[in-house]
């Protein structure tokens, strides 16, 4: 008789043979044999963590010892780590059973998971469609039941974006409250953050409990609660604030807003459409000073080497560039809007519980893209500038749930972003399964699954 583990993984690799040759979300993907009989060990242990047997693809911007980690890179195309970076090794001691990698673009940069090493992920509702990025290939593995949980990293929208593409949820936690390896500078680049995905609220509750382990070596830590158990609680009644379109600064294909304010009806609670609070081009200017200076932190070492920057992509080597011409007083101003943000959001959010916008500003366009060009007429003139809304979060480091908005009238999905003020991630969770629990749009499964 077969344990749960083995029953598990079992149906896992058959639903990646179903599904994983079309969509490659997948990468790097361990022996089946191998992977089988880690399953049966798992149900021999006596060793139960909260993700005890469960098969897990990490994404492959995390190192994972003994299983390749690209970065989505040709430099690193052959890559094996010898140990685990925090993501890896808080699944593995909750007894998660790593079955390989979800894919992403090079080093993370851009929201369209294709690179030179693995290829394009496929938007599991449209295979001639992105699933989005950078942690694309999570999403599309969880909207094709590939896995049931995924990790996922954030600094511009990364599991935001496609995880509104891909119909399924994707949480930005309160900067700190998932922190990373004590290495490093531990100050200066307050960008990023991991973060869950899932089908459901309840997963993503579920595998941030595991994600939020304290690193008392690093500063800004946040306490971690019982997330799962929060669920049980119901939403409190709360005011959302809808942004919309930022006044227009934002420019949306057709169809998004509508749809997106469809779904905040679903809340039995006030929702009221507000004006931009805060100068959009401040807050452009102020991201991608920051951004540049923490991608070139990380990828400059790369760029010295004249061999490995020849095998950098153009928008990793405009990035470093950007960011090596930076002065000290081009950060200081930077921070200083993003200082005068944060205080604008922490006014409105004694206005509003929540504020709400779309998870992107167009539908998941053609894989053989590399971005998009224009948004419903407008230029765009950098390689993410057509994902903008999302910076107001990311910017602050607020917490945010990408919850599924529905499906446009070409059958596409979208999302909806839902912030609020850092530490409120238990109320967002509620949030989310109250609406959860009143709509069933992760029920809809892609059309890859039918046949």
């Amino acid at each position: 008789m077969t344990g749960p583990a083995r029953r598990r993984m079992e149906a896992t690799l058959t639903r990646i043979d179903t599904c994983n040759d079309t969509i490659n979300a997948i990468v790097s993907l361990r022996d089946p044999d191998t992977l089988l009989a880690d399953a049966d060990r798992a149900d021999r242990s006596d060793l139960i963590g909260p993700l005890h047997g469960i098969p897990m693809a990490v994404k492959d911007l995390v190192a994972t010892a003994g299983i390749r980690t690209t970065l989505g890179s040709p430099i690193f195309a052959t890559h094996v780590p010898s140990a685990d970076d925090a993501v890896a090794r808080r699944l593995r001691q909750a007894g998660a059973i790593l079955i390989g990698k979800t894919n992403t673009p090079e080093f993370g940069l851009g929201s369209h998971s294709y690179n030179p090493v693995h290829g394009v992920t496929r938007n599991p509702y449209d295979t001639r469609l992105t699933a989005g990025g950078s942690s694309g290939g999570a999403a599309a593995a969880l909207a094709c039941g590939m896995v049931d949980l995924a990790d996922g990293s954030d600094m511009m929208g990364s599991l935001r974006n496609p995880a509104g593409w891909c119909n399924i949820y994707g949480f930005r936690p309160s900067w700190g409250l998932v922190p990373a390896d004590a290495v490093g500078d531990s100050y200066l680049h307050m960008l990023a953050t991991d973060g869950p995905m899932a089908r459901s609220p309840a997963g993503l509750a579920r595998l941030l409990q595991v994600l939020a382990e304290p690193e008392p070596l690093r500063p800004f830590g946040r306490k971690p609660e019982d997330f799962t158990a929060a669920l049980a609680h119901p939403a409190r009644r709360s005011r959302i604030g809808w942004l919309n379109d930022w006044d227009g600064a934002y420019p949306m294909e057709p169809g998004i807003l509508d749809l997106c304010r469809d779904a905040l009806a679903i809340f039995d609670t006030p929702v009221e459409r507000m004006l931009a609070p805060f100068d959009a081009a401040r807050l452009w200017t102020s991201w991608t000073t920051l951004r540049a200076f923490s991608v070139a932190a990380k990828l400059e070492p790369l760029y010295a080497d004249p061999i490995k920057r020849a095998q950098l992509k153009p928008e990793a080597i405009w990035e470093v560039e950007r960011g090596l011409a930076l002065s000290a007083m081009d950060l200081q101003r930077a921070s200083l809007d993003r200082s005068d943000w944060f205080r604008t959001a922490m006014t409105l959010f004694g206005q509003f519980d929540f504020l709400a916008l779309p998870t992107a500003q167009v539908w998941p366009f053609p894989a053989d893209w590399h971005w998009p060009k224009s948004i419903d007429g407008t230029e765009m003139n950098t390689y993410h500038r057509w994902m903008e809304v999302v910076i107001p979060v990311s910017l602050i480091g607020l917490p945010c749930i990408a919850v599924p908005a529905g499906f446009g009238p070409a059958g596409l999905p979208m999302g909806v972003q839902l912030f609020g003020p850092p530490g409120s991630d238990v109320a967002l969770l509620q949030l989310a399964q109250h609406y959860h629990e009143r709509t069933d749009w992760t029920g809809q499964r892609p059309p890859i699954l039918w046949g």
